[in-house]
């Protein structure tokens, strides 16, 4: 493409060189640069990209795009930018030819909930026969294929390749969890999203790096109404006001205890064979009854999020009840087995605010006990091992200690500070270093009732020990383990 084409929504000041200079690619990584490409160098809080351009001039780079001049051959067209991120967004659009035009965008937003919420609004497309591309927290999916992302919210020159990717496969939707830092970083600038959802707000985020205080927080998460045209938003937030007060956009909100465009009541916490989830009426726009293949009260508000975004776009009722009856998500209350004498969940729960929040959610579902495997990470903070294994001592009825990433450090230390907290509690535990023995463990040992939850990893398929990272998924320990001891041979038998 030439330049002038590229630049054509964006402002700037040529420093050097011509517009008319023929682009061949584009990058914001040096080591990526090949020859006659586009660089651009991001400012971030850890690394300057403007240090990198001698590098990207070296790779063959015909042009640069800073916030500030470098010595550089004047062979090289120079292009200057206020912000080269908000730059980056809008020549990123213009370098794939604008492919979000040619799908309808929905973004989700908030503090909890985007993955969860996301994964069934895809299901439910797809159920109803419509070809969906999905970016998150586990990667983007498009056509059957996984592409790994480095964030939720990619930097926005590959947001726009994933969107060329979904729009060349025929895709007609594109679902997008998206961050506060996503927005603030202008990751999703240079297109309109069609549906904006909004799931709850709270302190998040918060720190050094990311957002300077929670108004701040706030007034990014709030932005993504401001860029929708139609806006799906959670009205029991207590934030709700402050949330729409300058949204711009047309509303549908759901909640249970304010009225709303829907709600729902009548919850009821599920157990069957083959099935643990959540039951409730739905009722407002609309009224029937519907079943979510995921545990918690909070996947209600997660469910309603994604019905009324799919019902304001025209998707009927029955695939919105079968995708839901049905939804998985990878590494999220994800239910390995379930049946009224025994279920086994994998979730990501790492920390001592979500893994208490999970066993307090799993305790409404009346369990013989309540057993916890887990572990925490090596090379991070202490504080969160003492506070993880205080909660495991007063939430779950037996905790499994193990290892989870040690990285650098020894398991038996990691596991040692974990038990410092649990000793606060009087809870009862075991100690299993190796974490396939432990999820071992934990199936061959369990009793009718249990609900045995494996956490701290999720959807990550390796286990990292001296800074090498091995193959390993806990819901295929988990496979293995329930395979081992019969429960297998049970659902068939069934």
């Amino acid at each position: 493409m030439i330049l002038a084409d590229i630049l054509g929504r964006t402002e700037y000041r040529l420093a050097q060189g011509s517009e008319e200079t023929r682009v061949t690619g584009l990058a914001i990584d040096s080591r990526q640069v090949s020859e006659g490409g586009l660089f651009v160098a991001l400012t971030g809080s850890r690394t300057d990209g403007h240090e990198y351009i001698p590098q990207a001039v070296k790779a063959g780079a015909a042009v640069i795009v800073a916030e500030r001049m470098t010595e550089t051959p004047d062979t090289v067209t120079y292009v200057l930018v206020e912000d080269s991120r908000a730059a980056l967004a809008k020549i990123s659009a213009a370098w794939y030819g604008d492919p979000a035009k040619k799908l309808t965008v929905i973004g989700i937003t908030g503090t909890k909930g985007k993955t969860t919420t996301a994964a069934m609004v895809r299901q439910i497309l797809e159920a109803a026969g419509k070809k969906t591309g999905l970016i998150g927290t586990n990667g983007a999916f498009i056509d059957g294929k996984h592409y790994p992302t480095v964030n939720t919210t990619p930097e926005s020159c590959e947001v726009q390749r994933l969107f060329r990717c979904m729009a060349d496969s025929g895709c007609e939707y594109a679902v997008m969890e998206v961050s506060s830092q996503g927005l603030m970083t202008h990751r999703v600038d240079g297109f309109r999203f069609d549906y904006g959802i909004f799931t709850n707000i709270s302190p998040d985020h918060i720190g050094p790096g990311e957002h300077e205080d929670f108004a701040q927080y706030l007034e990014y998460k709030s932005q993504l109404l401001r860029r929708s045209l139609v806006g799906i938003v959670n009205q029991d937030d207590a934030h709700y006001d402050e949330v729409v007060k300058n949204a711009g956009c047309r509303l549908v909100t759901f909640g249970m205890n304010h009225p709303a465009d829907w709600t729902a009541d009548h919850v009821d916490y599920l157990t069957r064979h083959g099935f643990m989830g959540i039951g409730f009426h739905l009722s407002g726009r609309d009224s029937f009854s519907v079943e979510v293949n995921i545990p918690g009260l909070f996947n209600v508000y997660n469910a309603m999020a994604a019905i009324a975004l799919c019902e304001t776009m025209g998707i009927g009722r029955e695939p919105m009840l079968r995708a839901l009856r049905t939804v998985t998500v990878d590494g999220r209350m994800e239910i390995v087995y379930a049946s009224q004498k025994l279920a086994v969940l994998v979730d990501y729960a790492h920390n001592a605010v979500s893994m208490e929040s999970l066993l307090d959610t799993l305790r409404s579902y009346d369990p013989g006990r309540l057993v916890c495997v887990f572990g925490c990470g090596g090379n991070r903070s202490k504080l969160r091992r003492y506070e993880m294994g205080e909660i495991g001592g007063k939430k779950a009825d037996l905790s499994i200690i193990t290892a989870d990433n040690s990285r650098w450090e020894k398991v038996e230390d990691i596991m040692a500070d974990i038990r410092t907290g649990m000793d606060k509690t009087g809870g009862k535990f075991v100690e299993i270093p190796d974490r396939r023995d432990a999820i071992f463990y934990s199936i061959e040992h369990a009793r009718e009732g249990d609900i045995i939850a494996v956490i701290g990893k999720g959807h990550e398929d390796y286990q990292e020990i001296c800074g090498v990272r091995s193959r390993f998924l806990d819901r295929e320990e988990v496979e293995a383990a329930l395979e081992k001891f019969g429960y297998r041979q049970k659902i068939k038998e069934q």
